[in-house]
């Protein structure tokens, strides 16, 4: 804001307008900057009054309305002074200076938005020219992009036809060229042809080339070209090659050339050659001897020349001189002589000490036992040196021959058909399967077992000399070779090592039964009935499986093919299958026997009804033991079937993760093997059936004991003494449940599934039987009858643990049979009308009544069983 025109500050607004300028709101306008630069001309003055009087007189408090707070008693004392015509100072003087400085801003403002105004239309007018000017600008270069675009796109198709040009030119050079190098050579040839042509065993007037030795390579590579040339006209026109050199003539063709190219070959042109050097030197009779010599005996002086030139290279290390010869030795019969006397002359092939350490590598000390992991050890360690050697080979063969391929080939050959058969041979000695190993000396498993290592380390070695480099050799298919002789019996040989260790187990079972055996001489009879029986071991079915499992890593190892394979595995699983159905068979079996000892031992103490109460006590006294041995036998027989069924499960269980996935990729061999498991397992099964059935037989002949010794007469038929009736079970149906539940624990946890529910219902069907004809031997009445009721309720709640609803039914319809010992006569006939199936056995039940002669109920109800009929 600016001051006053004239630039001096003035105490009045209304002397000197306000003048505003629009670069005040510019920048970092604040509207609080602009409201103080307004007012801070007056407010100052103000200021200094209002100081002055708070100096002078009194103090008094401003209110925010602009009035001033007056002190009680300042504000009395100006009462009673009210008449006195005392004037007053307004509180704001300045209010009407400020308002007119604020009216002359608000109109200075209104005249800068005008003035803003015109200058932005002003301006919007030349924004809309100057972007019609710009449009115009860019149109016209749009127009000119495009025309340079297209300038472009012919240049560049100019370009291209100029470089294809340019090209088709280049390859007509080059052919043209090429022509021009091929017809010099050509000529080269036909002169050179010409000279071996000129006259028979005249190599003496050849070209400097064929007789200078720093240019054999060059000279060999022309003999190779001009011969093979010569042949071909001569198999063409159907000429034979003479045999002599005095045979041919020069008119005849090429015969000449042919002749002496293969002299010059076969080194009779350095014969000659070195004959006219220093035959001045020779008398006539030595010349002539030599020149036959020479014409006779052939020689590949030129080849053997070369050879002992790599010889001394490679000795030497000097990788371009063998390369060099390597090069020309190629034109002779390919360079075969130079890769195999290369691969003949390398020191693991000519030492005899490398091979003498291979075998203590592997070996070790003669006359020692080798174990399968020093074998893997010495392999390894050994493939690894031959590994690195070869791989070093490699090395210099790639530089030095111009096809390393082949030579590879040969050498990968030698190592596996040379070194790896030796030690192969002394580290592989097949055993007989007449005279078989010894076990405590590692027996055939020994054997398998370096096999499969020697089998796997091997074919690691194929792999790694593939990584290195073999050529077109079938590395893998030679390795396989070198174990033919082991594979074509190796399935022989596992079978016989799975029954090796079978029986070397058996032996080892049967020592340690006998010794358990003979710990038991002392025993009581009933307690080494059992415990002299040597248990079905779950361990040693597990050791089994181990085995055949090991052996099935080795089928899958050796076999290839799948259905090889499947032949393999199946005879190996079907080893295991015979094993353990003998194991657990004669386990059973065993297990049986105790049964069968302890039923004789009950056997040998019944006795008739007229004896001595001596010998009764005596009888009762060895049949309680009786009774231990065959609750002893069933517990035992009960443990094995449990031992079984877990051998059993196992079995399953590797065959269906372990033999299945490798029998499904052939037709018929899992459904085969499927088959012969059943087959295998029919045989325990029979014994564990047979087992179970003498199980049964011992509880109940138990149960018919008990019976016999605890049932009283008076249980049933308690006298009419006006006492209540006993509700109890009788003593007889208590230690029958006792016992059942004790011998019967074991059963419940042994037996699984449908097994368990067979035997608990077979079970519960000759109990409901046996009580049947035990209660036949009673008279009963109602009190009775009511004790017999609470007997039949005891039993039946200890056969629904069985979940055998047959069982479950027998017991509740012998529950409503109770009742005929109940009721009165006269309401008999009414009991049986829901249940017509159980009338049989319940007038077997109604004749058993105490009154059934004295109420004449045979008459009372022979029309009703005839009714019913």
């Amino acid at each position: 804001m600016k001051e006053g025109r004239d630039g001096s500050k003035s105490t009045s607004v209304s002397s000197l307008p306000l003048i505003l300028d629009i670069d005040d709101f510019k920048g970092d306008f604040s509207f609080d900057a602009l409201f103080g630069n307004l007012v801070n001309e007056l407010l100052p003055s103000f200021q200094e009054e209002e100081t002055d009087s708070s100096e002078g007189g009194g103090i008094h408090d401003g209110l925010p309305n602009g009035h001033s707070r007056i002190p009680s008693d300042a504000a009395a004392k100006a009462a009673a002074q009210g008449g006195a015509g005392l004037t007053t100072s307004p509180l704001f003087p300045e209010v009407d200076a400020l308002l007119n400085l604020f009216k002359d801003s608000c109109r200075e403002l209104i005249d800068l938005r005008q003035q803003v105004d015109s200058k932005l239309l002003n301006l919007k007018k030349e924004v809309s020219v100057q972007d019609s000017k710009h449009r115009k600008t860019l149109s016209e270069l749009e127009k000119g992009v495009d025309g340079l675009f297209d300038s472009f796109a012919r240049l560049d198709s100019r370009i291209s036809s100029v470089g294809q040009t340019a090209a088709k030119i280049g390859d007509h050079l080059q052919s043209a060229d090429s022509q021009r190098e091929t017809a010099s050579q050509t000529i080269e040839l036909i002169k050179y042809l010409m000279e071996f042509n000129s006259s028979p065993g005249d190599l003496i007037e050849l070209s400097p080339l064929f007789s200078d030795d720093s240019r054999v390579a060059e000279a060999a590579s022309a003999a190779q070209k001009l011969r093979a040339f010569a042949e071909e006209d001569i198999g063409r026109h159907g000429m034979s090659v003479p045999s002599g050199m005095g045979n041919a003539t020069a008119s005849r063709g090429l015969e000449v050339a042919v002749a002496n190219l293969q002299d010059y070959c076969n080194g009779r042109f350095w014969a000659f050659w070195r004959l006219h050097c220093f035959s001045f030197s020779l008398s006539a009779p030595i010349k002539v001897t030599y020149i036959c010599f020479v014409y006779f005996c052939p020689c590949l002086e030129l080849e053997n020349r070369l050879l002992s030139r790599f010889d001394a290279a490679s000795q030497r290390r000097e990788l371009s001189t063998m390369s060099e010869c390597a090069k020309i030795l190629s034109q002779f019969n390919r360079g075969t002589s130079a890769m195999q006397h290369y691969v003949r002359t390398r020191p693991m092939f000519m030492d005899a000490e490398v091979m003498n350490a291979d075998t203590m590598l592997v070996l070790g000390d003669q006359g020692s036992q080798v174990s399968p992991s020093d074998v893997s050890r010495g392999l390894a360690s050994l493939y690894k040196e031959i590994t690195d050697t070869v791989r070093k080979e490699a090395a210099t063969i790639m530089a030095v021959f111009p096809s390393p391929n082949d030579v590879m080939a040969i050498l990968v050959q030698r190592v596996l058909e040379e070194r790896v058969t030796a030690l192969l041979d002394k580290l592989l000695v097949k055993p007989s399967l007449v005279n078989l190993p010894p076990v405590d000396q590692g027996g055939l498993l020994l054997y398998l077992r370096i096999l499969a290592v020697a089998y796997e380390k091997t074919r690691e070695l194929a792999r790694d000399l593939r990584a290195v480099g073999c050529g077109d050799l079938d590395v893998e298919g030679l390795t396989e070779s070198l174990f033919v002789a082991h594979k074509d019996e190796y399935p022989e040989h596992e079978q016989a090592s799975l029954r090796q260790l079978f029986n070397a187990k058996m032996e080892e079972l049967r020592a340690e039964s006998q010794t358990e055996s003979s710990g038991t001489i002392g025993r009581s009879r009933g307690a080494s009935v059992a415990s002299s029986q040597q248990q079905i071991s779950v361990t040693v079915v597990t050791e089994f499986v181990r085995w055949n499992e090991e052996a099935i890593s080795r089928c899958t190892l050796f076999s290839s093919l799948p259905a090889t394979l499947a032949s393999n595995v199946k005879a190996v699983f079907t080893c295991l299958l015979d094993h353990v159905s003998q194991y657990i068979t004669e386990g059973l079996e065993r297990a049986r026997d105790s049964l069968n000892e302890a039923a004789a031992l009950r056997e040998r103490f019944v006795l008739g009804t007229s004896v001595s109460r001596r010998v009764a006590a005596a009888a009762a006294s060895a049949a309680e033991a009786a009774a231990a041995a065959g609750e002893s036998s069933f517990r035992s027989f009960m443990v094995a079937v449990q031992r079984c069924a877990s051998s059993v499960a196992i079995v399953q269980q590797y065959f269906t993760n372990s033999i299945s996935r490798l029998l499904l990729p052939v037709d018929g061999a899992h459904a085969a093997s499927c088959e012969e498991m059943a087959t295998a397992m029919s045989s325990a099964e029979g014994a564990a059936y047979k087992g179970l059935q003498q199980c049964i037989e011992t509880v109940m002949a138990e149960v018919e004991r008990l019976l016999s010794a605890e049932q009283k007469p008076t249980d049933y038929r308690s006298p009419e003494d006006g006492m209540a009736p006993d509700h109890r079970p009788t003593t007889a149906c208590t230690r029958v449940v006792a016992y059942l539940s004790r011998v019967l624990e074991v059963s419940f946890t042994a037996l699984e599934g449908l097994n368990k529910q067979a035997f608990l219902t077979e079970l519960g069907t000759r109990l409901h039987k046996g009580l049947l004809s035990h209660w036949q031997k009673y008279t009963f009445n109602p009190s009775g009858g009511l004790r017999l009721k609470r007997d039949i309720t005891e039993y039946g709640e200890y056969v629904r643990s069985f979940n055998a609803p047959s069982v479950d039914e027998k017991f509740e319809l012998l529950g409503i049979m109770a009742n005929v010992f109940i009721v009165a006569p006269e309401s008999l006939a009414t009991l049986f009308e829901g249940t017509p199936s159980i009338r049989k056995d319940a007038q077997r039940f109604i004749q058993l009544r105490e009154d059934y002669k004295s109420a004449k109920l045979a008459s009372r109800l022979s029309s009703l069983w005839q009714s019913s009929s």
